[in-house]
């Protein structure tokens, strides 16, 4: 079962500011936040492992 990260979470495991993730949400190129409350979101911490895991992948088959 997948956690649900908050968005200080988010930047930690990403490396990414806030303005760039809602960036990369818009642009779909980022796991898409869900509504966790009337005024929160949050992202699944399985979807962005394997943002995080396709990152990695295709930088090894650059090499």
């Amino acid at each position: 079962m997948s956690r649900i990260l908050r968005l200080p979470e988010v930047k930690l495991r990403t490396g990414l500011s806030r303005s760039t993730i809602y960036l990369k949400v818009s642009q779909n190129l980022f796991p898409k936040p869900m509504s966790i409350g009337e005024r929160s979101v949050g992202w699944l911490e399985s979807e962005i492992d394997s943002w995080i895991n396709e990152r990695a992948e295709n930088r090894n088959k650059r090499v």
